[in-house]
Order: structure tokens, then C-alpha cells, then sequence
């Protein structure tokens, strides 16, 4: 089944793609939830239409993402977290701690764009900010002992 997304779907695509899905899929969920709509020829002639108007603000938001990108392509991280004694970290370090390093930096990144894997141990990782289907920039960070950057203060 063709369909159209309304919305951005995690793992299947963005607002107003054109995607193939299982019927149940499409039936039973995304078009009842708002979150797409059938391909049908007039849908997708109206589709083309509405992105042919809206191609230079398209433009226009992919230059602004691409710009917040060349910012942060230099950033690198420093997360303080309580730690255990073997390295393990209390908890978790996530998108929610990175975003707001981020903003203790001035750069401020909606929290839900950051893709991180949990992050339980003491070390060296790596965060995806994705600014925009097409702009993707990597941010280095580092998870510290919260008692080990005090003593460095």
C-alpha cells in the first residue's frame, strides 16, 4: 500500500514521502492516527503542487540546518555523571544530558533531534544530531566522574 506521511515517522520516513507499507500497517495505524494519508492520483498531484510552492522555503530550512551543522561540527562534549566505583555510571547519560551540555554552551538543540545509545559506563561516545532529513552532524563526547572534574576546577 502507498501512502503519504503527514508527519515524520521514526524508521520509515518524513512529512510528505511517498512510501510503500503493509496494509495493516497503514490501515490499522498511520491513517487513523493522522499520520498519513492513501496515495491516491489526485493526493499525489496535490502533493506535487503543494511541494512545487513550498520548494524555496524547503530550501531555505535545509540552509538554516545546514548552518546550526557547521556550529556544532567542532563541538565536543565534556557530561559529568555520579559514578560508581568499577566505572559504572548511576543511571543513564542520554539525549536529555547532551542537550543540555549543549545549551551550557549557547548552542541550543531540541533534545528529541539527538540520537544517542544509553550510555552506562565511563568513556569516549558519539551523538547524531539530525538538523534535517538531508543534515546529520556527529558530536564527540566524553562521560566523566562528577568527582573528577571538581578536582580539575
Amino acid at each position: 500500500m502507498k501512502i503519504i506521511l503527514k508527519e515524520d515517522v521514526a524508521n520509515l520516513g518524513y512529512k510528505d514521502d511517498v512510501v510503500e507499507v503493509k496494509n495493516g500497517y497503514g490501515r490499522n495505524y498511520l491513517i487513523p492516527t493522522g499520520k498519513a494519508q492513501l496515495a491516491t492520483p489526485s493526493a499525489l498531484k496535490v502533493l506535487a503542487e503543494n511541494l512545487r510552492q513550498r520548494a524555496h522555503k524547503i530550501a531555505k530550512i535545509k540552509a538554516d540546518a545546514e548552518a546550526v551543522a557547521e556550529t556544532l561540527k567542532d563541538v565536543s562534549l565534556t557530561i559529568a555523571a555520579k559514578v560508581s566505583e568499577n566505572g559504572t555510571i548511576f543511571g543513564s547519560v542520554g539525549n536529555i544530558q547532551v542537550a543540555e551540555a549543549l545549551a551550557a554552551l549557547g548552542k541550543e538543540v531540541d533534545r528529541k533531534l539527538i540520537s544517542v545509545v544509553a550510555v552506562k559506563q565511563v568513556g569516549q561516545y558519539t551523538a547524531t544530531v539530525k538538523l534535517h532529513k538531508e543534515v546529520s552532524v556527529e558530536i564527540p563526547f566524553e562521560v566523566v566522574a562528577e568527582a573528577a572534574e571538581e578536582a580539575a576546577e
